[in-house]
């Protein structure tokens, strides 16, 4: 069975999360691994048994030895890596954001495309076993057509201002997650998007815009047929992760609870319940999502399959978290196709065009017209 030789680029904590991954697969193994600070490069390489490592995330691209990049550096490099990445014929496994704007993004893509390498957005909850199930349950009728979808995101504690500023905002940043698992579980076309946001835990972020003010939202999005689902999302749960997914179908309901450590239930004269609190950390949560991803894509690659979660989708959901921004700043419904439609490209690259001057096409098919116009193959 072939062995798929990949190179890490960072060794923060989501790249730690993805060397653990690869470390227990069988079809992978890590060559390299960088990082700025050399010496977080160094740990990560003997902790997980990888020959060598770096500061220049470039020797990483650039290695013979390496077939596919595994991205988990910060978001601004995103783009710009996968670039290269595609330069060198080499695939790529991305974290989100594919990249931080529409149009870079949009770049990228094509990119990868041109190029003929795989490229993957790692929206980790699709892996999740839980949501998994829920998704099982829809594409073998067992619940029938849904309904209504509604999923829960709340986070155990706000992340400090210095991410919050700069990080996009609540719907890039944390809901896009949820936006991308309501198309997921729907398997049909999103055509709307409602949403708010408040700011209720840290007060020091109402100074930030837009988006980024919030650490609350609520969001309704309409899909075809007039079905729709409802998101909410929160940076602070004191309970810890508080994610959890619900559809109703026409046959049956199904729905998740949150992850615990264990499943021991305490039942005393005050309390009854589980005996220990969810989860509290992200890599904890989702330990067995990030394994689940990261075999899906070197299956991919092993076996010359197509991206599992690809650049299109991460495209997609890039799309209805913009959307949500603007429907949260503007106070109303926002079709897709409004930011689908705003991105223009010709031979020298993708821009964001005015509107007022070219206006938008109708809601019908903008995800179409997002893959085949916007992202030229």
């Amino acid at each position: 069975m072939r062995v798929v030789n990949v190179g890490v680029i960072g060794a923060g904590r989501i790249g730690l999360v993805h060397l653990e991954a690869l470390a227990n697969c069988q079809d992978a193994q890590c060559v390299i691994v960088s990082n700025p600070t050399v010496s977080k490069a160094e740990a990560a390489a003997k902790k997980y048994n990888v020959p060598q490592w770096t500061s220049d995330a470039n020797e990483v691209i650039e290695n013979p030895d390496v077939e596919a990049v595994w991205i988990c550096s910060p978001s601004s490099f995103h783009a710009e890596q996968i670039m290269k990445c595609a330069a060198a014929g080499k695939s790529v496994f991305c974290e989100k954001p594919i990249a931080t704007d529409l149009p870079e993004t949009i770049v990228a893509i094509n990119t990868c495309a041109e190029a003929g390498i795989k490229l993957m957005t790692a929206l980790q909850r699709r892996f999740d076993p839980n949501f998994a199930r829920v998704k099982s349950a829809i594409t073998t009728g067992e619940v029938g057509d849904p309904i209504v979808v509604k999923l829960c995101s709340r986070d155990p504690a706000p992340p400090p201002f210095e991410y919050v500023k700069g990080g996009g905002g609540i719907f890039k940043d944390m809901a896009v997650h949820d936006l991308d698992m309501t198309r997921f579980l729907m398997g049909s076309e999103p055509i709307e998007i409602l949403a708010s946001g408040s700011c209720h835990i840290d007060k020091k972020i109402k100074t930030l815009d837009g988006p980024e003010a919030y650490d609350t939202a609520n969001i309704i999005v309409r899909y075809a047929g007039g079905r729709e689902a409802i998101i909410d999302v929160c940076r602070q749960a004191p309970y810890g992760y508080d994610q959890r997914a619900e559809v109703l179908g026409t046959k049956a309901m199904i729905q998740t609870d949150n992850m615990y450590p264990n499943t021991a239930r305490l039942f005393a004269k005050d309390f009854t319940g589980n005996a220990d609190l969810p989860y509290d950390f992200f890599m904890s949560r989702y330990k067995e999502a990030y394994k689940q991803e990261t075999l899906a894509f070197v299956d991919a690659l092993v076996n010359d399959k197509p991206s599992p979660c690809s650049g299109e989708d991460g495209l997609i959901a890039l799309i209805m978290s913009i959307a949500a921004g603007k429907s949260a700043a503007e106070n109303r419904w926002v079709q897709f196709s409004e930011v689908a439609d705003s991105v223009k490209c010709d031979d020298d690259g993708c821009m964001v065009v005015d509107l007022s001057t070219t206006p938008s096409l109708s809601s019908t098919n903008w995800m179409r017209r997002a893959i085949d116009n916007l992202v030229r193959k």
